[in-house]
């Protein structure tokens, strides 16, 4: 009996086993379920010649042609003496013409490549394409008459009977052929006793969607693209069901599970005269800037949440500088008003020293409750790194352990086990895509009644993939960016269309200089001692040694910082910050940037993300195309913050038509960030931003495209709250709720959560 749980194995018994460990091994495909769900990337269709544009050599080809000559002849074979036969075809598709040659030793084997290679027969044939005297030729060829012939092997007859209109291309690995996959997954349809349907029936009727059996036979033998399109809405719709279903309960459990309610002033404070005032409302008082209307909107949404009984799970999503940091401090000051305390845990220790110095100076005496001068509404905000002196460190672990600490801000050192908090309520993910669900569980464990989680990212999500991503969390979006934010205009720099434009990057650094601002100069390394492709040896300058171009060598931070301090910037006041540097070097050279003792600072992305110096007005990136579109714009967003117009450089030597040409004129061409981050999906596809070098795994979304399928996961969405409504345990669709357990319970899910 063979099942989707069956082995590859009990298919290929008697096959030859180094195509069966192709197939495993090559694949990762171990299950005959696993092999059905290996589907085809592309068709051809049987009753016409395929189009074939152009040719490579080396590649391989697999297409619909017709034998257009066939010609016998012998010759003498060198090794043996003896005749040989060779028949020469040459094979006509809907371009060039390919030549194949069939050899033999044998005078009946030759007869029968003549007799069934015979003028017009038509077929599918797949091989590798080579140059030979002029020619085009497919060498050492695979094939399948669609007219058949006596002698071909029951293997074959069985997928020739198979065959629908359109043949299947599958996905390959080295060393196997879409004529193995074809013929084993021909064979495991035949041969399959069931194939469990997740999608309940009256969906199926619902949605217009195809059963299961159907959908797998038409996605692998179809008869015409209307067959592919019905299967592959089936496969996609049952893909967003299960993983709306996985998120649904989730939603589901959060809402189940106790948590304190943090609700402001303890429970007995009196308004009026005299009644005692929180640190919110003093806060809020102090503010130099009114709150936009979204930040007091996304405010009192989370209040709302934090005073429920059960944790607030929320999503907030903004552009650069969209004051996203303000709604999370206006919630950790809602905590501390209820006696607990609140962590903001960052990615980096430049960051977590960014957001310290920050939110310090936003909270003013508020910072320092329990010490003299500080408010009696206030609290202590404390920082915790891992690598803090050790008394430094002592001080800390004793505030956060005793909760004298209000507000802790720090980095992946909040996770050790030695840190402990007295009431910990709520916990504050910047940067979110930084972290993975484990980091974030490991910090909400420490809380003695599950804490509220605000998860934040200033990498605009689509709606779809938030919803697909981050479908545990409410979502909340800042699109209004406060007021003081100047305009960015952004500029490419093609050193390889024009290399004489260089000078002038760095002659505008000067000028901007010389107007009191100060300037980024970002660099995609910290030094040139690793070889990289397309490297040369030396950084070119002009005549007079100034650094003029980085052309062939990826910029390096600390070369690039020598070349200009001695040459096109010489006389201006400059600081390097990489990731190498001790934590009070960087924080040193940080402070000394913000206080304007620096001019230029060179530096890698280090500064992508928290950076706020808002008389910082020019951004020089080199070698820009290394970077993605997403950090591009998060770089760019250092930039303009203090109400002066900023200036982004991008920096390039791509050619004009390349990929990374494409994403830089995206990012000059726009400063909305849900647009670029659409076109960063477009141009990366999911695979990367959800793929298995996210989740350890070669789980990701096989079917759904997260932009082009959106309708398909709000359908699901719906189904997914509505069938757990009716059956939580979804007892009435077992097969459904088995491929929800098995995404749960496995590590196949990590990929919804480490985006």
């Amino acid at each position: 009996m063979i099942s989707p749980d069956s082995p590859i194995a009990a298919l290929m018994g008697g096959g030859k086993p180094s195509k069966r460990r192709k197939i495993v091994e090559g694949l990762g495909l171990t299950t005959v379920g696993d092999l059905l769900n290996h589907f085809p990337r592309r068709y051809l269709k049987t009753g016409e010649l395929t189009t074939v544009d152009e040719l490579h050599e080396g590649e391989a080809l697999t297409v619909i042609g017709e034998i257009a000559s066939s010609k016998a002849c012998t010759y003498e074979d060198r090794r043996t003496n003896r005749t040989a036969y060779r028949l020469d075809v040459v094979l006509q598709t809907n371009g060039p013409s390919l030549r194949m040659s069939f050899f033999s030793k044998q005078l009946r084997i030759a007869n029968w490549n003549a007799s069934r290679l015979a003028v017009g027969k038509l077929g599918v044939f797949s091989g590798q394409v080579a140059r030979f005297g002029g020619n085009w030729q497919l060498t050492n060829p695979n094939l399948l008459l669609f007219g058949g012939t006596p002698e071909e092997d029951e293997e074959a007859r069985t997928m020739r009977e198979n065959l629908g209109g359109l043949f299947p291309i599958y996905p390959l690995t080295k060393g196997l052929d879409t004529w193995d996959l074809q013929r084993t997954i021909t064979f495991a349809r035949t041969v399959l006793d069931d194939v469990p349907d997740l999608i309940p029936e009256s969906i199926r009727t619902q949605r217009g969607l195809v059963d299961a059996h159907t959908a797998l036979n038409w996605i692998h033998a179809p008869a015409d693209y209307a067959q592919v399109g019905a299967a592959r809405k089936h496969l996609r719709y049952s893909e967003a069901l299960v993983t709306q279903l996985v998120l649904a309960r989730r939603r589901a459990f959060f809402r189940q599970i106790g948590g304190q309610p943090r609700v402001g002033l303890p429970v007995g404070s009196e308004g009026g005269d005299g009644a005692k005032r929180g640190a919110l409302d003093i806060f809020d008082e102090r503010l130099p800037w009114p709150l936009t209307q979204g930040q007091r909107e996304i405010s009192d949404t989370v209040f709302a949440e934090m005073a429920r009984s059960w944790p607030m799970h929320r999503l907030l999503q903004g552009e650069v500088g969209s004051g996203k940091t303000v709604v999370a401090v206006r919630a950790m000051l809602r905590v501390v008003d209820s006696g607990g305390q609140a962590v903001l845990l960052a990615p980096t220790e430049v960051l977590s020293q960014q957001h310290y110095r920050s939110i310090t100076a936003l909270l003013g005496d508020l910072a320092s409750g329990g010490m003299l001068g500080g408010s009696e509404a206030g609290t202590k905000v404390t920082l915790l790194t891992g690598s803090m002196p050790k008394s430094q460190r002592r001080t800390a672990l004793l505030d956060i352990a005793s909760g004298d600490a209000g507000v802790v801000i720090g980095t992946h050192a909040l996770l050790e086990d030695h840190v402990n908090f007295a009431d910990l309520g709520l916990v504050v993910v910047d940067e979110q895509h930084r972290f993975g669900v484990e980091q974030r569980s490991a910090l909400a464990d420490k809380a003695l009644t599950p804490p509220h989680v605000l998860v934040m990212t200033a990498t605009p999500i689509p709606r779809t993939v938030a919803m697909t991503v981050f479908g545990d969390l409410e979502i909340s979006t800042l699109s209004e960016l406060p007021a003081g934010r100047a305009p960015i205009q952004t500029n490419v720099v093609p050193l390889l269309d024009q290399p004489n434009w260089l000078p002038r990057v760095w002659q505008r650094v000067r000028e901007e200089v010389d107007k009191g601002h100060q300037v980024y100069v970002v660099c995609p390394r910290i030094t040139g001692d690793e070889a990289e492709s397309g490297d040369i040896e030396v950084l070119d300058h002009d005549t007079e040694g100034n650094l003029i171009t980085v052309h062939g060598k990826l910029a390096a931070v600390t070369e690039v910082a020598v070349a200009l301090y001695d040459g096109a910037l010489a006389g201006l006041e400059m600081g390097v910050l990489h990731g190498r540097l001790g934590a009070e070097e960087k924080d040193k050279t940080m402070r000394a940037f913000v206080a304007g003792d620096l001019d230029v600072l060179v530096s890698t992305t280090v500064i992508e993300v928290g950076v706020d110096v808002a008389n910082a007005t020019v951004m020089v990136l080199l070698d820009a195309d290394r970077f993605g579109v997403s950090q591009l714009h998060q770089l760019r967003g250092r930039v303009g913050r203090g109400g002066l117009p900023g200036l982004c450089l991008l920096v390039t030597h791509t050619e004009v038509d390349s990929p990374g040409r494409a994403r830089l004129n995206a990012v000059a061409a726009t400063t909305d960030g849900f647009e670029l981050s659409r076109i960063d999906l477009e141009m990366r596809r999911e695979g990367d931003v959800l793929g298995a070098s996210q989740s350890g795994g070669r789980t990701r979304l096989q079917n759904l495209r997260v932009l082009r399928d959106e309708a398909t996961i709000v359908a699901a969405r719906e189904d997914a709250e509505a069938l757990l409504g009716a059956d939580p345990r979804l007892v009435g669709a077992p097969a459904l709720a088995a491929a929800v357990d098995e995404m749960e319970h496995s590590g196949h899910s990590g990929f919804m959560e480490k985006s």
